[in-house]
């Protein structure tokens, strides 16, 4: 499902076959009811073929495989064999953590706060050409702020904008009615929005 050479998933289209995109190419993620270990997600994606389509990914996939690198294997040059990757990278990725980088973060508007947040956090995404407006569902409040960052913000974990737009609205508790809000104003591009420092 990830590839963590590439940073792209893999789904099914009904046009092309199969698709690798990138994180960023995800338009709204919804956890599924029922399974906790691993947690299941509704991911709807845009698609290359032009349209926009459903798939599903384990939590697994969604938040850890980045960090991890997925099943990456290389060829160790000192004992030409084939090893994973993913003790390393997890070593790095704890190392950086541990020094106070946090792999995804967002500014929380109703705190007014930056926050570390992971993927399976992110509800809804609404890419432009060279921005991204992304909402998220604070781990700390539970309440959702929209955040205008980078595509490398969102694809490449460790990379944080040091400053992004943040919108400055309240939304509803409703999860519905916050995702057609925010589409709304996604495809409007009427965003009200300063800028906010990331950097601590």
């Amino acid at each position: 499902m990830y590839d963590g050479l590439t940073g792209l998933y893999t789904f099914a289209c009904p046009v092309r076959g199969e698709v690798r995109l990138p994180l960023s190419a995800f338009r709204v993620i919804d956890r599924l009811p029922g399974a906790a270990h691993p947690a299941v997600y509704k991911v709807t994606f845009s698609c290359e073929c032009g349209d926009e389509h459903d798939g599903l990914v384990a939590h697994d996939d969604l938040d850890w495989a980045p960090l991890a690198g997925g099943d990456v294997s290389f060829v160790n040059l000192m004992t030409s064999k084939l090893e994973s990757a993913a003790a390393d990278l997890l070593e790095l990725a704890a190392t950086q953590i541990r020094a106070g980088a946090w792999p995804w973060s967002f500014f929380c508007y109703p705190e007014e706060r930056a926050r570390p947040v992971f993927p399976s956090s992110f509800r809804a995404l609404g890419a432009g050409e060279d921005r991204i407006g992304l909402a998220v569902e604070c781990p700390s409040c539970s309440r959702t702020s929209v955040n205008l960052v980078t595509h490398r913000h969102v694809d490449v974990p460790f990379y944080n904008d040091r400053k992004v737009d943040v919108v400055e609205y309240m939304f509803s508790g409703d999860r519905q009615t916050t995702l057609e809000a925010f589409r709304a104003e996604v495809d409007s591009g009427r965003f009200d929005a300063r800028r906010r420092d990331l950097a601590a």
